[in-house]
């Protein structure tokens, strides 16, 4: 018999013998996907935006099936991607209030003290480890990463200084991530507008006047009122998210504030319309947001 032929005979077995152990191992070693999953990613906003925590729909999907995420960790989708994920997987959803992020510095580009020019790359995280542009290392920078990270619009910047369209803002976090001085966090938002102390920095009152118009004394005017809610540590105040309960009245304190530094981030104030429509109009080819201050 010819050599080739005997050759061809070989190998095409071979090859019906290969093909038979890759079948049976295909059956042996597959591994079923939970029907589960695909449900769950089914009512999710395939936004992909990572404010859960995981690389995205997919991940979160599985992770939720697995126990390893809860029912209402998708942001953006909210109470009724909550409950919609719950009805999949035959659970309740126990309503939480909605995670949102506040900017903890309130010094616009004119209470910066200190400000040096700077021609280098217009990057918060560059300006950053560059360190001389402003005076105060732990305030806001004005660059606007956060408004650049924000994949909905709901975040830009007035005056050099980041504000929050919470009508847009679905709390993914994207702003949180993108500040490299930790001036952005996220708060229980227990009512429209929730109060914040929009300061960052740490050192003594004497220091504070020197490098910025509105930041916090540390004087425990607040904390005298509020010792529940208030607590000055390292001279900066601190408010207790947990213990706010939206019913309390905070004009007495506000007043007391010797730098204003206490300030509302939520629904808009009407005041606000007319620098609104002015930023607008100055700048008419980007999407606006709503200052909340």
């Amino acid at each position: 018999m010819n050599v080739v032929l005997i050759a061809g005979i070989v190998l095409f077995g071979l090859t019906l013998v290969f093909a038979a152990l890759l079948s049976i191992a295909k059956e042996k070693l597959r591994v079923e996907e939970d029907p589960r999953i695909p449900a769950v990613l089914n009512v999710l906003p395939a936004a992909n935006c990572g404010g859960c925590g995981f690389a995205g729909c997919a991940d979160f999907a599985k992770a939720v099936v697995e126990k390893r995420a809860p029912v209402d960790g998708c942001t953006v989708g909210g109470s009724k991607t909550a409950e919609a994920v719950a009805r999949v997987l035959g659970v309740e959803v126990v309503q939480t209030f909605p995670y949102r992020p506040v900017v903890h510095c309130g010094a616009k580009t004119e209470d910066k003290l200190g400000r040096v020019p700077y021609d280098g790359v217009a990057s918060c995280v560059e300006a950053n480890v560059v360190g001389v542009t402003q005076a105060c290392t732990y305030g806001c920078l004005g660059f606007g990463d956060c408004a650049k990270a924000c994949p909905f619009d709901a975040l830009h910047m007035i005056e050099g200084h980041p504000v929050v369209d919470y009508e847009k803002c679905t709390g993914c976090g994207a702003c949180v991530r993108a500040c490299p001085r930790n001036v952005i966090r996220m708060v229980p938002f227990k009512q429209d507008r929730m109060l914040v102390v929009a300061c960052s920095n740490k050192e003594p009152a004497r220091s504070v006047k020197q490098v910025c118009k509105v930041g916090c004394m540390g004087c425990k005017a607040c904390q005298r009122m509020f010792a529940q809610l208030f607590e000055v540590r390292d001279n900066l105040s601190y408010l207790n998210y947990d213990n706010y309960t939206g019913e309390e009245d905070f004009a007495k304190a506000i007043d007391k504030c010797p730098s204003g530094v206490m300030t509302f981030f939520g629904k808009p104030k009407p005041e606000y319309a007319e620098m609104l429509a002015r930023d607008e109009a100055a700048r008419s080819d980007e999407p606006q947001g709503i200052p909340v201050s």
